[in-house]
């Protein structure tokens, strides 16, 4: 049956006592499977039924995600989108995504949030962690937007609000229980979102190191979706920006290549801290060593200087009493 035949319904739902709990339950269901069709064609079903929130609210956890999921994974997600708004289940069920229609749409001086979030799922690559991000990322604009006396706008600390929405947004409907890996990759690409668009060429190794470790496994997720995130019309812009996160990623790549080659500290380091602070070999003279490792990556202390070098440091800091 086409989705077009399976939506054509000319009862009013808002009309008390139209439908029964089972049907309601069902119509919200088909609802969120037109906004999946609509998604996966870019046609738009006929006769859709715009839902009550309660009908939404009462239909299954795993198939509200399962419906969402299949509109931000389709080839057309915008027009998917545009379904679940227009079939009133953003209002039911993501109200921290319904919060961004309209909001900027030819007021102050940016762009429409909505129309942003659309885009970049749009250019995202269809990997569930990151569509979801995509689609979540920029949801704590609507709770940060200042406005300066010149018509300036800014969003200061709207990564980590939109983290703190996502923890809420979890607590009141746990769309995501069971899939706890999932979530955490969510909240991790909401919260850092902003960090691969601040790179800058002048960047030390030491800076793209730290950025890398920081980042984890959650870098070519981060990388991706921050490519997404670039909706500029201009196209110099939009090439800048796509060319900066290519630079910081090769970078990145080098960088760890080189570190698996060259160990970050020099050879007959733990002899010369053996000599110098009287520290036999033994379980605290590899926690020393483990204490540098880690300054190296961190960015703290240079790799590869001479002994002295990381002596010094170590009594400078009062890691070890000189004998």
């Amino acid at each position: 049956m086409e989705m077009t035949d399976k939506l054509m319904d000319e009862r009013q739902p808002d009309a008390p006592g139209a439908v029964g709990e089972r049907e309601a339950t069902d119509l919200a269901v088909m609802a969120l499977d037109a906004a999946a069709w609509s998604a996966s064609t870019g046609a738009r079903p006929e006769g859709v039924v715009r839902c009550d929130p309660a009908w939404f609210r009462a239909v299954e956890l795993p198939k509200v995600r399962g419906a969402v999921e299949r509109v931000l994974m389709g080839r057309h997600p915008d027009h998917g989108l545009d379904l679940l708004l227009e079939v009133g289940a953003l209002d039911a069920l993501l109200p921290e995504v319904k919060a961004m229609v309209g909001f900027g749409d030819g007021e102050w001086r940016h762009k429409d949030v909505w129309k942003h979030t659309k885009q970049v799922v749009l250019q995202a690559v269809p990997r569930t962690e990151v569509r979801w991000a995509a689609l979540l990322h920029d949801i704590g604009k609507v709770k940060t937007r200042r406005i300066e006396p010149n018509g300036e706008v800014h969003f200061f600390g709207h990564a980590e609000v939109g983290a703190s929405m996502f923890d809420r947004m979890q607590r009141r409907m746990p769309i995501f229980t069971g899939e706890e890996a999932l979530s955490r990759s969510v909240r991790f690409l909401i919260l850092h979102h902003l960090r691969a668009s601040a790179y800058e060429p002048g960047w030390t190794d030491s800076a793209v190191r730290r950025f890398a470790r920081e980042m984890g496994g959650g870098l070519c997720d981060l990388l991706d979706l921050s490519r997404a995130d670039i909706t500029t019309k201009r196209p110099e812009k939009k090439k800048r920006g796509l060319d900066a996160i290519s630079e910081l990623a090769r970078r990145v790549r080098e960088i760890q290549e080189m570190d698996a080659k060259i160990p970050p500290l020099p050879k007959g380091l733990g002899t010369a801290i053996s000599a110098r602070f009287g520290i036999p070999p033994s379980p605290a003279l590899g926690e020393l060593m483990k204490v540098l490792k880690d300054r190296v990556d961190n960015g703290d202390l240079e790799a590869q200087r001479d002994n002295d070098y990381y002596l010094e440091y170590l009594a400078a800091e009062k890691l070890v009493t000189p004998r």
